[in-house]
């Protein structure tokens, strides 16, 4: 049986409510498809499911975090990163430092391949690098940067198509193999981000939706991949403000590849594909 709208209704309330986490503007959508599987797999029914996150917090938290876990890959979209490569990163080799936020980072992937690529153009040492998400279990795997090996190794081909070829110029071949960034046990199914790199992002909880600007400073890069599709209009557009708000002149936000900028923040950015550059 499918999620009801009443049923949708009484959930964001009481989460609210409960456990302090306002649903209210994520696509209703979405968010029936992810309340009904995470519904499935505790088997309760859904007045009990109710019942437990108003007289368990632990329950309340751990439903939003089974409600709001995002997939994230080892260079996703790998023609997004030839062009992040070849193209909008050398904008910002003459800057002394180059501020990123990775806003909804999930369990990390994306953050270490933005490493990897920053240490491949010798701009590494210049990035301050911020990668926030409201779950705390998937920042503790991203801090740790340890995945199962058997379920990544499709994107090491992703890893392959980015750092060794250029698609803007078939002359050029790189030679970089794995060992230098992975650890890898095919034993234990463990690939591994070496140490020195899993010691370069700084990872903190923050919630997109109540928790505003977080630091003291403005980003050249806000990467923001595969999240605002779960928002409804009116949370995109708060977000595309705290975005605008939070680049530098020029810098650039980068969306998912079935991410858009629609509405009145639409002529505030120049977009190309998945790069969006504030005026």
């Amino acid at each position: 049986m499918n999620v009801t709208d009443e049923e949708l209704g009484c959930f964001i309330r009481t989460l609210r409510d409960s456990g302090g986490y306002d649903l209210s503007d994520y696509s209703d959508k979405s968010l029936k498809r992810r309340l009904q599987k995470v519904l499935d797999d505790s088997r309760l029914p859904f007045g009990t499911f109710i019942g437990n996150i108003k007289q368990d917090r632990l329950f309340a938290e751990k439903v939003l975090k089974d409600i709001t876990v995002n997939t994230t890959e080892l260079f996703r979209d790998p023609q997004m990163w030839q062009t992040l490569r070849h193209r909008i990163l050398p904008r910002f080799k003459a800057n002394k430092t180059i501020n990123i936020w990775h806003a909804g980072c999930s369990t990390g992937q994306e953050v270490y391949s933005m490493i990897i690529l920053l240490n491949e153009m010798g701009l590494l040492d210049k990035a301050k690098i911020v990668a926030t998400d409201i779950n705390n279990d998937v920042l503790d795997v991203a801090r740790k940067g340890q995945y199962k090996y058997r379920f990544n190794i499709s994107y090491l081909d992703n890893f392959d198509q980015v750092m060794k070829h250029n698609p803007f110029n078939y002359d050029e071949v790189y030679d970089v193999s794995y060992e230098k960034y992975f650890v890898i046990d095919k034993a234990k199914d463990i690939l591994s981000i070496k140490k020195e790199y899993t010691e370069i992002p700084f990872f903190r909880k923050h919630d997109l939706v109540k928790d505003g600007t977080f630091v003291y400073a403005k980003f050249d890069i806000v990467f923001c991949r595969n999240v605002i599709i779960y928002f409804n209009n009116k949370l995109q557009n708060n977000v595309f403000n705290l975005f605008h708000q939070n680049l530098y002149p020029k810098g650039c936000l980068i969306l998912g590849a079935h991410e858009a900028i629609l509405g009145p923040w639409a002529p505030r950015f120049e977009k190309n594909g998945s790069f969006y550059t504030k005026k």
